[in-house]
């Protein structure tokens, strides 16, 4: 007998014969008119009943893989065999929007470096897992997952209520629980926002430098995506497109450089998306982790006339792989944003949902957020000591007061560019980010963009130290 079937020792037997015969015939080792074993000859090497081998030969005979001769036998269908190797999908002449492949041409993920100095990661190991694994338990056993039914695309009801409190307290974001919108993270709230909002060719302003992650997304949508100046009071309200649909900011915090925006900006930005009937959409990065001064308020308690919409995230204060954000909205836009939720993925994560805000009402996310901004202060100082120091001769803090990382620009006589120094970085075992990164264009000053958010604090001295190597042959 020429094919052959090996079973394993678990799962339904019937599938296991059928998949591999069905393999055998999309892959060519059974041809277009082969004949297939006889049944009982199958299953007597198989070692399983000829039942067994009966019932997956009628499926492949009813999903048109093979035909059926009276008398003769079952034999490979002609028009089911494909040129394509076992198990993978056909390949297809259908292109996407010419759009996927530019967005495509962002950087590559390199390999994990030995010390990590890039932006947008936490500390894993601050993360409280003994009390996050008890209340997900919790919720397993008696939650919302009990019901087996589909849940309100804004979010766990618990959850919408416990962020509104903390962002009244710790923010003073006005807010309620109804207008809180529930998302996986902040990125997807920025794309149901330019879903409600944007129409192919709308200009939206981002910053520049600013959030690359923003910028890709906002153009997947169609729009004209319009990189705006940012100075030492943040983003430079003069230089905005007057067509702009949305205006993407980060002012708490901006990112990457890390100066806040000044309050006498706040209102001009605000005076002039009233003037001009724009969408301001307000991402408050890493603003829960300061150690210096108060924050400012936010653009959303300023605005009087709806045009603000504010977006955080717990991929920082907790794990990304949690996938979890919020987005509050004026009241005209909630309906239509719920909508939007529900017509990409319905909701997310409801279990998940209603840990976290048992989390959060327990007080264990204020007090994991003193917690790890002692922690993440301790490794600022070091790195300010740096800078201070030995990588003072070559480079210039931007001043900030919060956040996971400092931006800093290349001295005039530093006597090489950010893009040597990473990559002599990445042979020396440290991964590092230069300013260019996060720029649409080339920037006007060069820096580096350096990290403290995963490196254990016992570990940054030599990271440091090797950097500072990095910047002599």
């Amino acid at each position: 007998m020429s094919f052959q079937v090996h079973l394993t020792g678990s799962g339904d037997l019937v599938v296991q014969v059928y998949r591999q015969l069905r393999e055998a015939i999309l892959d060519g080792r059974l041809r277009p008119g082969e004949r297939l074993p006889p049944t009982r000859e199958l299953a007597r090497s198989a070692a399983v009943s000829r039942n067994t081998v009966s019932t997956a030969y009628e499926r492949l005979l009813a999903e048109g893989f093979v035909t059926a001769r009276v008398g003769s036998g079952t034999f490979v269908d002609g028009s089911a065999a494909l040129d394509r190797p076992a198990g993978a999908a056909p390949g297809g002449s259908l292109q996407p929007r010419g759009i996927w492949p530019e967005l495509a041409s962002a950087p590559p993920q390199r390999p994990e470096p030995r010390y990590d100095l890039r932006v947008g990661t936490p500390d894993p190991a601050l993360f409280p897992l003994p009390s996050w694994r008890r209340l997900v338990n919790r919720e397993l056993r008696t939650g919302t997952l009990a019901a087996g039914s589909y849940a309100d695309p804004a979010g766990h009801p618990a959850l919408r209520a416990a962020v509104a409190r903390w962002l009244g307290i710790s923010r003073s974001v006005r807010t309620g629980p109804g207008d809180v919108l529930v998302t996986d993270g902040a990125q997807q709230a920025l794309d149901l926002i330019a879903r409600v909002l944007v129409e192919p060719g709308d200009v939206v302003a981002v910053e520049e430098p600013g959030y690359p992650p923003a910028r890709r997304l906002f153009r997947s949508h169609g729009a004209t995506v319009v990189g705006v100046p940012v100075d030492d009071e943040g983003l430079v309200v003069d230089a905005l497109p007057p067509r702009a649909r949305i205006v993407y900011t980060t002012p708490s915090h901006q990112f990457p450089l890390g100066v806040p925006m000044s309050h006498a900006r706040r209102r001009e930005l605000l005076s002039w998306a009233e003037r001009h009937g724009s969408a301001v959409v307000e991402d408050d990065y890493d603003s829960e982790f300061r150690f210096e001064k108060r924050p400012l308020e936010p653009l959303q308690s300023l605005d009087r006339g709806g045009h603000v919409s504010y977006v955080g995230s717990f991929s920082k204060t907790m794990l990304p792989a949690l996938r979890l954000g919020f987005l509050v909205a004026p009241a005209t836009l909630l309906p239509a944003l719920r909508l939007a939720r529900q017509v990409a993925d319905w909701h997310g994560d409801i279990g998940t949902q209603a840990a976290l805000a048992a989390f959060i009402e327990e007080g264990l996310f204020g007090r994991h957020l003193r917690t790890a901004t002692k922690v993440y202060g301790a490794r600022r100082a070091l790195l300010l000591a740096a800078l201070d120091g030995d990588l003072g001769r070559r480079l210039v803090p931007v001043p900030s007061v919060a956040g996971l990382h400092l931006t800093a620009h290349l001295r005039p006589d530093a006597g090489v560019d950010a893009a040597t120094v990473v990559a002599r970085a990445e042979r020396a075992g440290v991964g590092v980010q230069s300013l260019a990164d996060f720029c649409a264009a080339p920037p006007e000053r060069d820096g580096l963009v350096i990290g403290y958010g995963s490196i254990p604090t016992d570990r940054l001295p030599e990271a440091l130290r090797r950097l500072a190597r990095c910047f002599t042959p």
